[in-house]
């Protein structure tokens, strides 16, 4: 079977499905779940969708760390007795839920990342299973609506090109059930920055700008396999992982379904949605300031140049170099970056190969530490709607 050695050598748990996997087994929604009052309502909005001529399961992994306080415990148990019970009235012949508990991590692993790997590993089994490295895993998170047409579209876009191995889902926070005026001014920022950060980086003529929201992608069976599966970070490992699999090729964009998080304040990660909206809620982060958006017209500078590196000398890139902005200069010496040019050239036999090497070495991690270095030296943060306004305008 196609993930057998995956199996044997990544995954970290016994399989905790009994029931076998379907042979019609195509699409599997994964949602990891951690003292979630909404998860039923999750449920609800999934079992609400258009339905699907293939076979879907959907997989919630109640979870929780060695660390966690009685009082969690006690309601994942809950929250794992009420999913059973919910199960029993609410499957259909093709669409199936699947609860299991995964209690007591090991504190140095708990996180998001490992409940989503602990999720998505079970996928693979159930995949394996019956020979489907073509099956899709979507990724949810269980504070999350869904529009009627969601696994309508990811079955679509899946179906339609056999060569499309990932998709990012489009997203929208609910304001309309927040009665705090700070919480959703907030969010209503936090989600505008989304957007201009990663429009941002198209305008720049970045190729590889994606979102990376946990609750809101897709990737196939075998192309997860493929790139080691999901990596275990306490935060940001949808950052990570997503990123990773650009390396692979320009993921697919469901702009015409939505998932619809929640807006909430949460500790649990030092970064993302929950953290952000902490900060802001208790003014120690300004989330109308973001990075100006002079760093985005830096970067654009540099990418435009990028053919011209092909087979570049060193008297010819000194040249080039001299010609981009002081920040750009300052950040390709910091970096060795003509170095790493050199080898991208040795392994290089074309333009078209040059540029895709390229972009592997100048990715979203270079991309991110240029932004936080051109702002420690060279620029102060912007008000958020007027660099959206000069993104627009440009």
């Amino acid at each position: 079977m196609f993930a057998d050695r995956y199996i044997q050598n990544n995954i970290v748990y016994p399989s905790f499905i009994k029931e076998e996997a379907s042979p019609a087994l195509s699409m599997i929604v994964m949602i990891p779940c951690l003292n979630e009052p909404e998860i039923i309502r999750t449920l609800e909005s999934v079992w609400a969708c258009e339905p699907v001529d293939s076979f879907c399961e959907v997989l919630i992994v109640v979870n929780d760390s060695e660390n966690s306080t009685e009082p969690v415990k006690a309601i994942n148990q809950q929250t794992f007795e009420k999913l059973l019970a919910w199960k029993q009235t609410n499957d259909r012949q093709n669409l199936v839920l699947h609860p299991f508990y995964a209690p007591s991590i090991q504190a140095k692993f708990a996180g998001a990342g490992m409940a989503r790997k602990i999720g998505m590993d079970e996928a693979i089994r159930r995949f394996n299973a019956v020979n489907r490295p073509e099956g899709v895993i979507v990724s949810l998170d269980a504070d999350c609506l869904v529009s009627r047409n969601y696994l309508q579209r990811i079955v679509q876009v899946f179906s339609q090109s056999k060569s499309c191995f990932a998709a990012t889902i489009n997203f929208r926070h609910r304001f309309e059930e927040m009665e705090d005026a700070r919480q959703e001014a907030g969010i209503r920022m936090y989600e505008d920055y989304l957007h201009y950060y990663k429009q941002a980086l198209d305008f720049a003529g970045f190729p590889n700008s994606i979102y990376t929201i946990g609750s809101a992608f897709a990737v196939r069976a075998d192309t997860y396999v493929k790139q080691g599966g999901m990596n275990r970070r306490q935060a940001g490992e949808d950052f990570y992982f997503l990123h990773k699999l650009t390396k692979l090729g320009r993921l697919a964009e469901i702009t015409d379904a939505f998932v619809y998080p929640s807006g909430r304040v949460s500790d649990r990660v030092p970064f993302g949605t929950g953290a952000a909206m902490t900060k802001w809620k208790n003014f120690t982060e300004d989330l109308a300031l973001t990075y100006r958006f002079d760093a985005f017209l830096d970067l654009k500078r540099l990418f435009d140049h990028v053919d011209s590196f092909y087979n570049v000398s060193s008297n010819r890139y000194a040249e080039i170099l001299t010609s981009l902005p002081q920040s750009i200069q300052e950040y390709l010496n910091a970096v060795s970056f003509e170095e790493k040019l050199a080898e991208i050239n040795r392994n290089s036999a074309t333009p078209e190969s040059f540029r895709k090497r390229f972009f592997q070495v100048f990715d979203a991690f270079y991309v991110l530490k240029f932004l936080n270095m051109a702002h420690e030296s060279h620029y102060q943060q912007q008000n958020l709607a007027e660099a959206i306004l000069q993104l627009q305008t440009s």
